[in-house]
C-alpha cells in the first residue's frame, strides 16, 4: 500500500496514511484514461454549429443563363456551392456529440490518474480544510504552507462555502467535489489536494 504524508493547513506534518493499493496504487492504463478523457470533452460540445445549404440562402431562383449558346459553362442556380454566396455543401449542422463508455472504463481512469499523482508526488493529503469566513488569503496562506504553486485542484467531501468562495479568486485553483470528479480536471491540475475525509470517500466509492 502507498505511504503518503497528512500535513495541516499551517504546512506541519501530523501524519501519514496508507492509501488503497487497488484505487492509488495501480499501473495507470493510458489508453483508458485517454477514451475516457475524449468522450468527456465530446460530450461537452454543443454541436450547435450550423451553415445554410442550397436550398437554405436567398436568391437562386432562375436560371442565370439559357444552357446553350452563350459560350458559358451550363449554370442552374446561382446559389449552386461553387457560387460566391452559394450554399455550403457537406457542411455541419446541429447534431449531438455525446455517447457514452463503460462505466468500469470511468472507474478504470479515475483510479489511474490517480496513482499517477501519487507515483509523481502531485497528490497531497491534508487532515482537514476548514475557514471561519470567507477569505482568499486564509486559502493563498495555506497553499503557500503546503508549498504548492501552479494549476492546483482541491477535492472536497462536501459542499464548504467559506472554503470554495475563498478559492475561487486564485487563478489556477479550482475546488471540487468528489461526487463530481472527472478525468479532465484531474488531468488538467497538476497538484491534486485531498482531505482525510476526501479520501475515505473514494475509497468507499472506488474500492
Amino acid at each position: 500500500m502507498p505511504k503518503i504524508d497528512v500535513y495541516n493547513i499551517e504546512g506541519k506534518k501530523v501524519s501519514d496514511i496508507e492509501l488503497k493499493e487497488e484505487i492509488f496504487g495501480i499501473e495507470p492504463n493510458e489508453d483508458v484514461v485517454h477514451s475516457v478523457l475524449i468522450n468527456f470533452l465530446a460530450n461537452q460540445r454543443q454541436g450547435t454549429q450550423s451553415t445554410k445549404t442550397r436550398s437554405e440562402v436567398s436568391g437562386g431562383g432562375r436560371k442565370p443563363w439559357r444552357q446553350k449558346g452563350t459560350g458559358r459553362a451550363r449554370q442552374g442556380s446561382i446559389r449552386a456551392p461553387h457560387w460566391v454566396g452559394g450554399g455550403v455543401a457537406l457542411g455541419p449542422k446541429p447534431r449531438s456529440y455525446k455517447y457514452r463508455v463503460n462505466k468500469k472504463e470511468r472507474r478504470l481512469a479515475i483510479k489511474s490518474v490517480l496513482s499517477s499523482k501519487v507515483l509523481e508526488n502531485n497528490l497531497v493529503v491534508v487532515d482537514a480544510i476548514a475557514f471561519n469566513e470567507i477569505k482568499t488569503k486564509n486559502m493563498v496562506n495555506a497553499l503557500t504552507n503546503l508549498k504548492i504553486s501552479g494549476k492546483t485542484l482541491i477535492l472536497l467531501p462536501e459542499k464548504s462555502e467559506n472554503v470554495q468562495k475563498s478559492a475561487r479568486n486564485i487563478e489556477g485553483v479550482k475546488t471540487s467535489l468528489v461526487n463530481t470528479i472527472n478525468v479532465y480536471d484531474l488531468l488538467k491540475y497538476n497538484k491534486l489536494i485531498v482531505t482525510l475525509e476526501t479520501v475515505k470517500k473514494l475509497e468507499e466509492v472506488y474500492a
